[in-house]
This record gives C-alpha cells, structure tokens and sequence, in this order.
C-alpha cells in the first residue's frame, strides 16, 4: 500500500507542471484584457477579479486536462508495474496482472489473462473520450 501511494505522489508531483504551467500563461494573457482592466477601474479587489472574472474564461480547460490527466497516470502505474518498478505481485494491479501473461506458455494455458489489457484500454479510452466531452461542453466560445 506505500508502494502504491509512493508511486502515485510521485506521479502526481511530475504531472501538475504543466497544468500549472498553462494556468500561468493564461493568467498573464487575461491580465490585459479590457474587462479585467474594467473590472480593476470598477474597484474590484485583485482576488474577486480573478475568482469572478478570469477562472470562469479557463475553467474548462482546468477540468478538461485533470480528467485527461487520470488516463496518464493509470497508465504510468500500469506500465511501472508491468516493468517490475511499481507494484509487484502479492498486490493486484492491471501492470503486475500483464506482467504474468508475459509468458508465452501460460498465455496458450490461460488466453483470459490478456483481459486486463483490455480493461487498460477501455478505461483510458473512455477517460478520454469523457475529457474531450466535458471540454466541449463547457467551452465558453462554442
């Protein structure tokens, strides 16, 4: 179970930058925009003006690239425990599950144990498609 919080802070902790990094541009780019302008000369303090006026341009960008960003780290882990890095055997997990059906032998035996392969797939697979649907949902110029 350490383990596998480990991996995850790790993970967590190499990924925020580039959301953070996006954030930041974006705050920059909408510091100079007439409405902000507007909203500082109407007396708004500096944290109304960006809780009221610029998190609402980018949040759906925020949440487009969090639920991008879960399909990433599930296959960072599976693929760190696939290599013998992550998580090893007593724990289950879709990388420890692939790194058993890596012998040719037990996969003519037990064909089933390509099932969590699939699983990968489908769960990655609809995590993104859920992402692309929430950014476009929320898209505030569509």
């Amino acid at each position: 179970m350490l383990v596998y919080f480990l991996i995850t802070v790790i993970l967590s902790g190499l990924g925020w930058t580039g959301l953070a990094r996006v954030v930041r541009g974006r705050f920059f780019a909408l510091k100079t925009e007439d409405f902000i302008k507007a909203a500082r000369l109407d007396g708004n303090s500096s944290l109304r003006i960006i809780v009221r006026h610029m998190v609402p341009s980018f949040l759906s960008h925020i949440i487009a690239v969090v639920t991008l960003a879960i399909p990433a780290m599930i296959l960072s882990e599976t693929a760190l425990s696939f290599l013998g890095v992550g998580l090893r055997p007593p724990i289950v997990s879709w990388g420890v599950l692939l790194s058993e059906a890596q012998n040719i032998r037990s996969l003519a035996q037990a064909p089933w144990l390509l099932l969590p392969g699939g699983c990968v797939v489908i769960a990655v697979l609809s995590l993104n498609f859920l992402g692309d649907g929430l950014r476009d949902a929320m898209d505030p110029y569509a």
